[in-house]
């Protein structure tokens, strides 16, 4: 299959409904973890006294300022996205 047919329908796309089109493209062209995380089911587990505890004493830290930046943490495990 070629793109052709795909770019003759995106051409017939009225201006007003190009926001709603490109929401499907841009889904299949993101990466397979990011799908799979959008299409996971809703976790609806209540929360554990542990869990309400240890969101609290992260909430915490980091309103004292106790946090790793991210390109910090990118750097430190040598993945892309940072400048190293």
């Amino acid at each position: 299959m070629s793109r052709d047919p795909l770019h003759a329908l995106i051409d017939r796309i009225p201006e007003g409904e190009l926001p709603a089109a490109q929401r499907f493209p841009g889904f299949l062209a993101s990466s397979p973890a990011y799908r799979a995380a959008l299409c996971a089911p809703v976790d609806d587990e209540p929360a554990t006294e542990g869990d309400a505890s240890a969101i609290l004493n992260a909430r915490a830290e980091i309103r004292a300022g106790k946090v790793v930046a991210h390109g910090e943490i990118l750097r430190e495990f040598d993945l892309p996205g940072t400048n190293r």
